[in-house]
């Protein structure tokens, strides 16, 4: 299993340079950003989610990992991601879980 900050983006890994060069100031970062308040807040309380997501050990599977991520981050749809987990899951228990 990949350590978590090998498994985000760039834009979510200048995001967080940019709030430690902020000081944490959120105000300061929607100022750089040149969005509002609420939008930096959503943004970094899915960066939060997702940091939860890749921090779960019980999650081995990093195709799990990932898609549990994204749906955190709020890039799927729910229907969408529990969908793609469902389908994942059969298919991985057919072939024995070998994947």
């Amino acid at each position: 299993m990949r350590p978590w900050y090998e498994v985000l983006e760039d834009e979510d890994l200048q995001f967080i340079k940019r709030l430690v060069l902020a000081s944490g100031s959120l105000k300061e970062l929607a100022q750089a950003y040149g969005v509002s308040y609420p939008t930096i807040r959503l943004r970094l309380d899915r960066l939060i989610e997702k940091l939860k997501v890749l921090d779960r050990t019980e999650i081995q599977d990093e195709f799990e990992r990932l898609l549990r991520a994204s749906y955190a981050e709020g890039k799927l749809e729910k229907s969408t991601f529990q969908a793609l987990l469902s389908g994942y899951e059969a298919a991985k228990s057919k072939s024995g879980g070998t994947r």
